[in-house]
Parts: C-alpha cells; sequence; structure tokens
C-alpha cells in the first residue's frame, strides 16, 4: 500500500507516452499507406505527401514531453531514485497525465484520417499543399491543448503537499 500513489503516477506518465505514441504509430502508418500510393503513380510529389505523412506523428512527441515532465516531477530522470508520494498525489498525477492518453491517442488517429484525404487533394491537384496542411493541422489543435493542460496540471500536482 505505500507505493501505490508512485504506481500511479507511473501508470499516468506510461499512459501519456504510450497511447500517443500508438496513436501517432497508426496514424503516420494511414498516412504512409496514403502517401505511397500517390508517390508509385507520381515520384515527384514525394516531398509534399511526406510532410503531410509527418504530420499524425507529433501527438507521440506532445506524449514523450508530458511523460518527461512527470518523470522529471518524480525525480525518476538523470538515475534519481523516486519520490514518496502520497496516494492522492499518485493519482493526481494519472489524472493530470489522462488529457495528453487520451487526446493524444484519438487526435493522432483522427488526423491521419484527415491526412489521407489531403494526400488524396494533392493527387489531383499538387498545388494545393497549403490547404491540405491547414485540414490536417485543425485536428493538431486539439492534441495541443491537450498537452498544455496536461503539462499546467503535472506543475500544479508538484505543488501538492
Amino acid at each position: 500500500m505505500e507505493h501505490l500513489g508512485i504506481f500511479f503516477a507511473l501508470l499516468g506518465t506510461v499512459l501519456a507516452v504510450l497511447m500517443s505514441g500508438i496513436g501517432s504509430a497508426m496514424g503516420v502508418s494511414l498516412a504512409g499507406q496514403a502517401a505511397s500510393g500517390v508517390v508509385a503513380e507520381d515520384p515527384q510529389k514525394f516531398g509534399k505527401v511526406l510532410i503531410l505523412q509527418l504530420l499524425p506523428g507529433t501527438q507521440g512527441m506532445y506524449g514523450l514531453i508530458v511523460g518527461f515532465m512527470a518523470l522529471s516531477n518524480l525525480n525518476m530522470v538523470g538515475g534519481g531514485s523516486p519520490s514518496e508520494i502520497s496516494l492522492v498525489k499518485g493519482l493526481s498525477y494519472f489524472a493530470a497525465c489522462l488529457p495528453m492518453a487520451l487526446v493524444g491517442l484519438w487526435s493522432a488517429i483522427h488526423q491521419a484520417k484527415v491526412t489521407v484525404s489531403s494526400i488524396n487533394l494533392l493527387a489531383k491537384q499538387p498545388d494545393q499543399l497549403s490547404k491540405a496542411v491547414i485540414f490536417s493541422a485543425m485536428v493538431e489543435t486539439y492534441a495541443i491543448f491537450a498537452t498544455l493542460v496536461s503539462i499546467l496540471s503535472i506543475a500544479g500536482v508538484a505543488n501538492i503537499k
């Protein structure tokens, strides 16, 4: 029972990294499949579709940032030994990581779906890259919001006694 606080804090941290990473892997995969089809028809479009394929991968980076911040607050970065924390504080870290975990997963998958459509747009109208990027970036906005909420929440949890 004495280590439940650190357990829940680490569980939240792992979920933020894991779920946003899974979403990004799935998203980059879906976009890459569409991009490969376009490049098979016209290799000149590689650079444009590559930009779009990379967009669903950002959620994984956001999850990693949230994870490092939580681990740093728990004194687990750089070989430190974890701080003993209360169950309430551990559950608070868990809750603070949830926005990134859930929104990171779902936004990457849905961003990939928009990106696939945007890649199809580029297949037919290669001069529409900026519009295609904007369509995909709109979904990104929510991943950024979730990242900010998780970061601010983690910072707040650090102040709980």
